[in-house]
Formats: structure tokens, sequence, C-alpha cells
């Protein structure tokens, strides 16, 4: 018999003042057996039990921390690398199968990786640190390539570039973007020289975009580029909508290839695209005839 588990609500991290205080307190959460695991993770999963779901989560927090730490070297809030990470292990428990003879342990390890990563590159963006594939793998694992903390010599370049598959100029220009050295948007407290101060970059950093009634409109223009969006799907017929979903309307992992869908449908990867062109054709109309009667 599985014995009731007392685990506490814990707040977000940061919330309790102190990023320390958040950390022994989600340490002092107890951890699951195997059997207390599969009973909550069959409660939520038949039950829709959210209180069983809310302890597999508050169970695991100690995961998510460990995790969060190896990611401190990109400058931003080890307590909102946390959070992200939280946010992957909630998913994890949302998808995972307790008959699978896997722990949620080795489960919930891709999903809060995948999801520090996404915030990560969200807050690199700014640069287009990285785009593609490739550039992502080697945005995550040239610091630990890295033989020191000095700049790659042009074999260091070569030996990162073909480990990785990537292009040494991309090595070259991946690590010119992560030493990069943050700019103080506010000047120096300590600094008494009027204009210098009136120089710092806050200064003419204007927001106009945080106007309110800007900030109606682009929310106002958002919902009808969704509704767009959706109103176009429907019109288009079963395959199409399923090619345009596959290739360009992924949630979670990868979008697929024009020769992954010609295998699935017994057609070639020339007439996938063709049906794809014509299937956005048809959605670019839709949707600017809607967006045209709403202005």
């Amino acid at each position: 018999m599985t014995h009731a588990l007392m685990v506490p609500n814990l707040p977000a991290p940061g919330a309790l003042g102190n990023i320390d205080s958040y950390i022994q307190a989600a340490s002092r959460v107890p951890l699951l057996t195997e059997e207390q695991e599969q009973s909550l993770a069959r409660r939520f999963r038949d039950d829709e039990d959210l209180d069983a779901a809310r302890t597999l989560v508050m169970s695991h927090l100690r995961l998510v921390i460990a995790i969060a730490r190896g990611y401190l070297g990109y400058g931003l809030p080890h307590a909102d690398l946390i959070q992200e990470g939280n946010i992957g292990l909630m998913k994890a428990v949302k998808r995972f199968d307790p008959d699978r003879g896997v722990r949620l342990v080795s489960f919930a390890i891709h999903w809060i990786k995948a999801e520090i990563h996404e915030y990560i590159l969200r807050n690199w963006r700014l640069v287009k640190v990285a785009t593609t594939k490739a550039q992502r793998k080697l945005f995550f694992n040239l610091r630990s390539l890295k033989h020191s903390s000095n700049t790659l010599n042009p074999a260091e370049v070569q030996e990162v570039a073909k480990t990785l598959g990537v292009k040494p100029e991309e090595v070259v220009e991946m690590e010119t973007r992560l030493s990069g050295q943050d700019v103080a948007l506010e000047g120096s407290s300590e600094d008494d020289d009027r204009d210098s101060a009136r120089l710092a970059p806050i200064h003419w950093l204007a927001d106009s975009a945080a106007e309110p009634l800007d900030v109606m409109e682009a929310a106002q223009n958002v919902r009808l580029q969704e509704d767009g969006l959706h109103s176009a799907l429907a019109a288009l017929d079963d395959r199409s909508r399923a090619i345009v979903q596959r290739r360009w309307l992924v949630q979670d992992g990868e979008a697929a290839t024009l020769h992954e869908l010609a295998a699935e449908y017994g057609v070639s990867a020339e007439r996938i695209r063709q049906i794809e062109a014509k299937a956005m054709q048809k959605m670019k109309a839709s949707m600017q005839k809607m967006l045209g009667m709403a202005a």
C-alpha cells in the first residue's frame, strides 16, 4: 500500500527572497519510491488528480535545480533558469506514462533541458546566436570543447568545427558572440559626472511599444492573425492542412521534411512541395482578406 506523502506548496524561485532559501526548501521535499511514483502517475493519468501531479513535480524540483546550475555560464539568473526548467518538468509529468517501465527522472531530463535551452536561445536571439540545429549544438557545446579560457587558435577551431559538423567561420563567430561583455543600461552610481550619466543607454532606449494604445493595438493584431490562421487552416483539405501543420506549425520536436511526407503519402517530394505552396498561397489570400475586413 502506498503511503500518503506530505508535500509542501513551494513558491516560485526568488519568491522566498533568496534563491538559496528556495534550494534548501526544495531539497527538503521527500523523494518518491518507484511504487509511490507509479501510483501517483496513474492517479494523474487516469483520474486527472492534480494533487498527484503536484507531488510528482515537487519531488523532482531538486533535479531541475541541478540541471539549471549547469547553465549558469550564459549570464542568466539562476532563478529564471530554474523556473524555465520547472516548466519543462511539468510538461514531462503531463506526458509521463507509468506503464513504459521508465522512472520519471530519466524521462524528465530531456524536457527540462529543452525548456532551458529555448529560454537561453530566446534571450540570445537578439543577435541570432543560433538559428539551425547545428548552430544550437555549437552554442551549447563550445564552452566544454574549449581547452582553456583563451581564444581558440586555428587548429582548435578546425577541431571543434569537425567535431560538431559546422563551418570553421561559424565557430569563430559563435566564440566572439559568447565572449561579448554585458553593457550596463544605467550609469554607475559612483559616477558624479551628470553628462556621463545622461549618456547611459537607458536614456536613449525609448520603447514606443510600451504606450497603452500601441499595446492594445498590437494585442488586437495578434488575435486577428491567430483567428485568420485558424480560419485559413480550416478552409484547406485534410491533406494540405496536415502538410502545412507538420511543416510549419510543430509545437514540440522538429518539422517534417518534404521527403518524410512524400514517403508517408506515397508521392514525390516535389508533389508535396507543390501542395504546400498552393496551400500557403490560399492561406495568405484568406488571411489578407480577413485582416482587410477588420481594418
